[in-house]
This record gives C-alpha cells, sequence and structure tokens, in this order.
C-alpha cells in the first residue's frame, strides 16, 4: 500500500481530492502514508482519529497533505467546521463517502478491499481494533516506537479500485 501511495503521490496536485473507503484495517493510513512519503511532507502520517485532521507541511515546496479522519463526522457541515484548504493542498479523506458533495469539482475515489482471512486487524498496523491508534491511550497517535515497519506494510492481497471523477481525471486512467 504504501508503493501505490508513493506512485500515486506523483500524480497529485494542490487541490486535489482523494477518498477513501475500506473497512479497518485495509491499509488506508499506509496508503496515505505512501502518498505523505511520495508528497515529500514532514512528520509521521499518522491516523487522525481523534483529532479529525492533521496537516503536514510539505519539505519540497509542494502543497501539504491533509489527512482527515470523517468517521466519527455525521454531515458535510462537520466536515466543512474543519476549516480544510481544499485548494491549496492534497486531501486525503478517509472514511468520507456522502460527505464531500460539492467540496470539489474533481475527486479520486479509492476502494480498498482485504480478503477475509487476509490478517487480522490488528497485525496491519493501520486503524486497529477499534479505530483508533492501536495503542489504547485514545490519543490518536500510535506511541509504540517499536512498532516494525514491517508489519505496517505486510505483503497481503488488497483488490484497491480508483476511479476518478470531474474534469482533472476526465482524460486519465482513473475515468
Amino acid at each position: 500500500m504504501t508503493e501505490l501511495g508513493e506512485a500515486l503521490a506523483a500524480q497529485l496536485r494542490a487541490g486535489d481530492l482523494l477518498v477513501l473507503s475500506g473497512p479497518l484495517g485495509a491499509g488506508k493510513t499506509t496508503l496515505t502514508r505512501g502518498i505523505g512519503a511520495g508528497l515529500g511532507v514532514r512528520g509521521r502520517v499518522a491516523s487522525p482519529t481523534f483529532v479529525l485532521a492533521r496537516t503536514h507541511p510539505n519539505l519540497t515546496g509542494g502543497p501539504p497533505l491533509v489527512h482527515v479522519d470523517a468517521y466519527r463526522l455525521a454531515s458535510a457541515m462537520e466536515l466543512d467546521d474543519l476549516d480544510i484548504d481544499f485548494a491549496g493542498s492534497v486531501v486525503v479523506v478517509e472514511w468520507g463517502a456522502g460527505l464531500l458533495d460539492g467540496v470539489a469539482e474533481s475527486w479520486l475515489e479509492l476502494d480498498i478491499v482485504r480478503p477475509t482471512g487476509a490478517g487480522s486487524e490488528s497485525d496491519s498496523g493501520d486503524d486497529a481494533g477499534s479505530h483508533g491508534d492501536g495503542d489504547g491511550d485514545g490519543d490518536g497517535d500510535d506511541d509504540d516506537a517499536d512498532t516494525d515497519a514491517a508489519d505496517l506494510d505486510a505483503d497481503e492481497p488488497r483488490t484497491v479500485t480508483i476511479r476518478g471523477f470531474g474534469p482533472r481525471w476526465a482524460d486519465s486512467p482513473y475515468a
């Protein structure tokens, strides 16, 4: 998932919106880590579950990455209250299906499917267990510095469907 994110980042620019869907442990945050690495952003990309949104400034002069977890949001109005700079950033929204109507003229939807039995939610390093950070302290940050990077990118089968909407993606392979 990390490599897919890095490859996708090469195609992204300020104003791009990505909506990630998939069950707990599917790899949404791991994909977003790859996007962050590919964009050259500062800081570790972690699930923003309890803070709802994190902005990662770009170290290479490109757009920042805004990582949103919309799991606890009930409406598009609550998303709007976050005051996200959609035009000046690459925005990745986990669990955002149905909350982004009218936010952008163009967007990418990424649906991630992880077959049943392809590992457990707790071993994926993504969205562990109770849609939190997996360390049990409720702060939204995975404080376990000993987490093995190989566990985060376990080579497990996933199917990712990418669909582009709007003029930005009309002539792309995602149309």
